[in-house]
């Protein structure tokens, strides 16, 4: 490891995935990648290897995504709220992290993002920047990173839009990555074969 960050990292891995697979028999996270590694083991290995410590927050009934999740090395919280949507988990993650100063949020259907790409939201949120998020081609992806003066805000997310309110009120110190895989997230089939 190159660098270890001071931040907590939190990988959201409860979405229902229905748009991979609408009868929901089969959950996308465990999907594999060409190399046979499963997409949410990558997302969470390619985060460990920068922020020591991650809280991967599943929904209930997802014991062997829990179990990839435990192998890559996260610590991993059932989450009964998730079901309301990505803010819940986030609020799941930030409740389970009392200790943290800071955070870098990553999604695990997200198993392309260079390893460079979450070393600077990490050192940017270790450097005390309010909120941090990478931008490749001018749009804005993930991860994303929040220090410790948006926990309130964090802790009372709700529902499905995330955290999207804060960047809309608050200055967001933007780190421009050559790195297009800030937006491959593997929400179809077609998604998981263009990787």
């Amino acid at each position: 490891m190159a660098y270890a960050s001071l931040a907590t990292g939190v990988l959201l891995a409860a979405g229902y995935g229905t748009r991979f697979d609408p009868e929901g028999i089969h959950n996308k996270l465990l999907s594999r990648l060409p190399d046979g590694t499963p997409v949410a083991h990558e997302a969470a290995h390619r985060l460990l290897l920068v922020v020591p410590y991650v809280i991967a927050i599943v929904r209930p009934g997802s014991e062997m995504l829990a179990r990839v999740l435990n192998d890559a090395g996260c610590h991993v919280i059932f989450s009964p709220d998730a079901e309301r949507g990505m803010g819940a988990s986030l609020a799941a993650g930030i409740e389970a992290s009392d200790e943290a100063d800071g955070w870098v949020v990553a999604l695990a259907d997200m198993p392309r993002i260079a390893v460079t790409t979450i070393e600077a939201v990490a050192r940017a949120v270790d450097a005390g920047a309010s909120i941090v998020a990478p931008f490749y081609r001018g749009q804005r992806g993930h991860p994303v990173g929040f220090g410790i003066e948006h926990r309130d805000a964090l802790l009372a997310l709700d529902g499905d839009t995330g955290a999207r309110a804060l960047f809309a009120t608050h200055a967001v110190h933007r780190i421009d990555v050559d790195d297009p895989g800030i937006l491959s997230d593997v929400d179809t089939p077609d998604d998981l074969r263009s990787l």
